[in-house]
């Protein structure tokens, strides 16, 4: 899986969450907080199942 694709997934979770918070009343303050939060973990989680693996050492 590409990280563009893991990255935009991420972000339409992001949107429900923060239309979620929005529509139950939840401060604006804590909307964008809850928004930045998920964007790291998503990059986090995206880097880290998409990074591809070392090639082996020819020398060892």
């Amino acid at each position: 899986m590409s990280f563009v694709l893991y990255v935009v997934g991420f972000l339409v979770v992001i949107a429900g969450v923060a239309w979620g918070l929005i529509k139950v009343g939840a401060p604006t303050q804590w909307v964008i907080i809850a928004s930045v939060v998920l964007l790291g973990i998503g990059i986090l989680t995206g880097v880290t199942r998409t990074r591809s693996k070392d090639p082996p050492d020819p020398s060892a």
